[in-house]
């Protein structure tokens, strides 16, 4: 088994609304293999998911350092769409920065459409909940409909049932 204790995973979440599952399913995940995982939002405090679970805020996503993390994870949710996320200017230099760096760029339902805004799946074979489906074809990406799907250093999963198999792509690019 492969030694994680040195990696670090940045999981980014809406403030208010992020999909439970998408957040802690992974972050279980990742924490049982010795990952360290810090959670940036918009703001700093707790953040709220849409049945009901919070998480601490760790960093803000204007004050999150690239240089930091090994991967960068994108957590869906209806927020993604409702507050425009895939559309504001630090969700998307965050994704651009990650990139920039090397670092694995992920990202679960809705969340897809924040890499895909920033560029980042263009070319690129990639999933996300349905209802993002065009706005990621739109955006140069090639939707895939897999539950989970990896393109060089880009993984992308579908929703919340994916939420396990997500976690475990991420893990295995690490290692």
């Amino acid at each position: 088994m492969t030694d994680l204790t040195d990696k670090t995973i940045l999981m980014v979440v809406a403030q208010h609304n992020f999909r439970d599952e998408e957040l802690f399913i992974p972050k279980e995940f990742f924490e049982k293999k010795g990952i360290n995982v810090v959670v940036a939002s918009k703001d700093s405090g707790v953040a709220t998911g849409m049945l009901g679970g919070s998480v601490n805020i760790d960093v803000s996503v204007s004050d999150a350092d690239t240089s930091k993390y090994d991967a960068v994870v994108f957590v869906g949710g209806p927020s993604i769409d409702s507050q425009m996320l895939y559309k504001d200017p630090g969700y998307l230099k965050l994704a651009k920065d990650a990139s920039d760096a090397g670092d694995l760029v992920c990202a679960i339902c809705l969340g897809s459409m924040i890499p895909a805004n920033a560029g980042l799946l263009s070319g690129k074979n990639a999933t996300v909940f349905i209802s993002g489906r065009s706005y990621i074809e739109e955006k140069g990406a090639t939707y895939t409909g897999a539950p989970v799907t990896r393109d060089g250093k880009i993984i992308t999963g579908e929703g919340p049932d994916a939420a396990e198999e997500f976690a475990k792509t991420i893990v295995k690019a690490l290692e």
